[in-house]
């Protein structure tokens, strides 16, 4: 029953946020950039140890990060180049506070996490990576525990308590998660039945989807636009 009124709350409060933005005619891409300028402020604070304040403008950034596709669609200035230029921000952001931790645990001499840093690093942008690979081949790929938004959501944990155990679990499972995308989309080229794949469920899913959509890919020519992560 709490988290339930926590959870309205919080939708009435963003609705109102993104009605003022939508007010304002605030472009999307501004937004989309703006949260990046404040990934590079949450960088600069990891540096410093500021996990802290840091942690506060990660909450912020993160919000920025909602609701730029939101204003965009409440405005109806929805563009493939919008998509590219939020994907691409989204992975600069990633990289650039990765790049804060990394500065943070050089200076402290503690290699060990340096290192693990840069595995988190590898995993974030290669989770978007073969998720784009992957649905130039398959229709779909989802799969996987760790995309950016649990990374995020980890990171805001770790900045206000400990931050090692979570480059730790970020670390593992967003390279499980790559590992676990390839080994997805090699069942699903093969046709060969595995555990990645839910047995029987996805596949009528799936097989729905090409159904509905298989008359408008003819239609247009058999072009079919990938959606980035």
């Amino acid at each position: 029953m709490i988290s339930r009124s926590i959870g309205a709350g919080a939708k009435v409060i963003l609705r109102a946020f993104i009605k003022v933005l939508v007010f304002l005619h605030i472009n999307p891409n501004h937004l989309t950039f703006l949260g990046f300028v404040m990934s590079i402020v949450t960088a600069y604070t990891f540096a410093r140890g500021h996990f802290g304040t840091a942690g506060v403008i990660l909450i912020m950034a993160g919000l920025l990060d909602m609701v730029d596709g939101m204003v965009a669609r409440n405005t109806q200035s929805e563009t493939p180049f919008g998509a590219f230029f939020d994907s691409v921000m989204d992975r600069y952001s990633d990289l650039i506070m990765y790049l804060g931790l990394i500065i943070w645990y050089g200076n402290q001499d503690r290699m060990t996490y340096v290192v693990l840093v840069g595995v988190v690093m590898m995993g974030s942008v290669l989770t978007s990576y073969t998720r784009a690979r992957a649905e130039s081949l398959i229709p779909q790929c989802k799969v996987g525990f760790l995309e950016r938004p649990e990374r995020i959501v980890l990171l805001i944990i770790g900045s206000f308590y400990y931050m090692e155990p979570i480059i730790w679990v970020i670390a593992v499972l967003s390279n499980w998660t790559v590992v676990h995308r390839i080994l997805y989309t090699q069942a699903r080229m093969m046709g060969r039945p595995s555990w990645v794949i839910a047995p029987g469920k996805q596949e009528r899913k799936e097989g729905d989807r090409r159904e509905e959509t298989g008359e408008r890919r003819e239609e247009a020519g058999g072009n079919v636009s990938v959606e980035m992560p």
